[in-house]
């Protein structure tokens, strides 16, 4: 039975633009629908839900960024493309920002639109893909580099290539990897997960490999492995960095020849599985400090993530929170607003925990806060005085010249409490990782990124 076409709303108040783009789209096998204002456009997309959205920034009776964000409301994932005749810079971002996927000029050029449109729906369908397998959310955010993250699954999970996925603990390196299967050849196959730091040493050969009976005792039967689980499907080894030296080398002689023995047994056999690892270490790091095997990193690290932690992407902290508040309203507890002060405290603090982190700080101000709005003094007390600001807590000197970006400013301002915070630890870069709330082998890469200079 052939697949439904896809079906783009064009929301436009000139009728000819709206004649052009139904041309266009329909040569290209889409079904179309129109409105052109936002009365006619509210009713034709609740009773009939598009795939994706083509909207005008000015219409009769109202504002195209409006209605955007009602439909952004009514559905997350929706891909939205605006389009405009007179619209500006600021306009533009203010969209982006919103969630639309780009913003057009008028006159529209025809092959900007369908390439515009089919990336759109391209990411908005995994943005769904992922929203499913994530089971809340945690990828939710439309910053720049959550953006850049869904455009490179995109890429990379139609073809069969090795996927190293860094990033700290609560970035969601697990469900990059599911939406990576969900959307390779190997979707209707077996997605296989194992932790390899939860592993006990004498046991890692036998969960990644399998055991025959009376390979040692307690082996009262043959039993298959991780890898041979995953056979024709996907096998994330989480946390690889974990795993022991002996354990990597046989590791590296799957990916090699496919093939492996179970403990125990003689008898060889094959597989066909695409390894995803994920780790929080930093594996160049390990590979000079001799715990990780060089030849093993470079057979990994052929698709290489480096998750954003959350507090590179404050931006989606407010969304992230209305989620996880909606969430857990849908789930009985009472409905509660965060104030405009509340969300910023949270947007400066550094999450060294992440999403999961951020996650638990709303479901406990769901369970315990007393009033509907939640105020700054309602939040946790560890959030609260852990929350800094560039601007006012750092002595950062003298203004910097007028025109330097707000990037360089920060970046700045971050040397100096990194290099105050070293010369406070006379150089111990554990117990300023501690202090700061990031990993040590991330402090790391940050000092390095930031010129920071230990004594």
């Amino acid at each position: 039975m052939p697949e439904k076409p896809l079906t783009i709303a064009i929301i436009d108040d000139e009728k000819n633009i709206r004649r052009m783009l139904r041309l266009i789209l329909e040569a290209e096998g889409y079904d179309v629908c129109e409105a052109e204002n936002v009365a006619e456009a509210r009713e034709m997309t609740c009773k009939n839900p598009p795939d994706a959205v083509l909207l005008d920034l000015k219409l009769p009776d109202g504002d195209g960024i409006e209605l955007l964000k009602e439909l952004r409301a009514q559905s997350p994932g929706l891909p939205v493309v605006m389009i405009s005749g007179h619209g500006s810079a600021e306009h533009a971002v203010q969209a982006v920002k919103l969630g639309a996927y780009d913003f057009l000029e008028k006159p529209l050029d025809k092959d900007r639109v369908l390439v515009t449109l089919r990336n759109a729906i391209e990411v908005g369908g995994l943005r769904k893909q992922v929203s499913k397998l994530s089971g809340g959310g945690e990828m939710i955010g439309e910053s720049p580099e959550m953006k850049e993250v869904r455009e490179w699954i995109g890429r990379v999970a139609p073809t069969d290539g090795r996927v190293l996925i860094l990033g700290e603990s609560g970035t969601g390196k697990e469900l990059v990897a599911r939406a990576i299967h969900e959307g390779s050849t190997r979707a209707k196959k077996k997605f296989v997960k194992v932790n390899c730091a939860a592993i006990p040493k004498e046991l890692v050969e036998s969960v990644l490999f399998g055991h025959v009976k009376g390979a040692f005792t307690g082996a009262l039967k043959d039993k298959s492995g991780t890898f041979k689980e995953a056979d024709g499907g996907t096998l994330l080894l989480d946390e690889i960095g974990d795993l022991s030296l002996e354990a990597q080398a046989k590791v590296l002689r799957v990916l090699q020849e496919g093939e492996f023995e179970p403990v125990g047994a003689s008898k060889t056999e094959k597989v066909d599985v695409r390894v995803v690892a994920a780790t929080h270490r930093d594996l160049k790091s390990e590979v000079e400090e001799g715990n990780f095997r060089e030849d093993l990193y470079f057979r990994l690290a052929v698709l290489v993530l480096d998750l954003p932690p959350l507090r590179d992407r404050k931006g989606d902290v407010a969304v992230l929170v209305d989620h996880f508040l909606n969430e857990f309203h849908g789930n009985g507890l009472p409905q509660r607003k965060l104030t405009p002060e509340a969300v910023e405290v949270l947007e400066r603090y550094a999450w060294p925990g992440n999403i999961r982190e951020l996650r638990n700080v709303i479901e406990r101000i769901a369970i315990l806060s007393p009033d509907i709005q939640v105020e700054p003094d309602d939040l946790p007390a560890d959030v609260r005085t852990t929350s800094f600001s560039v601007a006012t807590d750092i002595d950062t000197g003298e203004l910097p010249a007028i025109g330097t970006s707000l990037a360089d400013v920060r970046a700045a301002a971050e040397k100096r409490y990194l290099e105050a915070v070293l010369d406070q630890t006379g150089g111990n870069v554990s117990e300023a990782a501690r202090i700061v709330g990031l990993e040590r082998t991330h402090l790391h890469k940050k000092l390095a990124s930031l010129g920071v200079k230990r004594k």
